[in-house]
């Protein structure tokens, strides 16, 4: 298997990568502006929807990610294009964000690119499916049972001492959910433009 290593295909990853690096060299310093926190956002600082997805609670915690991130360009990156991975991220980040203001008022504060690589993992799934690709299903179900299983019997605590924080299950379950409707928008979309172009 060729690696996906157009600069189009590595753009969007390794941004993402770099700001997230960025964002933990600099902890110390912007944590506090940047964290999603529940209150400061009711209080209008929405910028912490999607901010708060690039920091993470240890450096163990950034590894995890960033190889979540790799993973998907290794499984997906052949679809990837800069801007579009880019606005995807965008739309997952503040997504699972929102999800968690609306659904999770329990959640005061949360970090950690997860929620949204799982919308990114979704979107990955689907194009797998539009190619033809079997693994595509394999994927797609894969997920939505992860999803089920960690709302049924909880995270894993190995995994929640190696991260140093609690692993957030629902910021996993928005950020599928986000993925499944984004998939479906466009899918919806697309059918209507083929309709209106017979």
């Amino acid at each position: 298997m060729a690696f996906p290593l157009q600069r189009h295909q590595l753009a969007g990853p390794l941004t993402i990568l770099l700001i997230a690096l960025l964002f933990f060299l600099f902890n110390d310093h912007i944590y506090s502006h940047l964290v999603y926190e529940r209150e400061a956002i009711l209080q209008g600082q929405w910028w912490r929807l999607i901010t708060g997805h690039f920091l993470h609670s240890n450096f163990n915690h950034l590894l995890l990610n960033s190889g979540g991130v790799i993973l998907l360009w290794a499984l997906h990156g052949d679809d990837y294009k800069t801007s579009s991975y880019l606005y995807l991220m965008l739309i997952m980040t503040l997504g699972t964000g929102l999800g968690l203001l609306i659904l999770s008022p329990q959640m005061q504060w949360y970090v950690g690119l997860s929620g949204a690589l799982h919308g990114l993992f979704v979107w990955g799934a689907r194009q797998d499916i539009k190619h033809g690709r079997r693994s595509g299903w394999l994927l797609m179900l894969g997920v939505i049972a992860k999803i089920i299983y960690e709302q049924a019997v909880g995270a894993s605590t190995e995994l929640a001492q190696f991260i140093d924080a609690n692993v957030a299950i629902d910021a996993h379950l928005y950020g599928t959910i986000c993925g499944l409707i984004w998939i479906s928008t466009t899918w919806l979309i697309s059918r209507r433009n083929r309709n209106i172009g017979k």
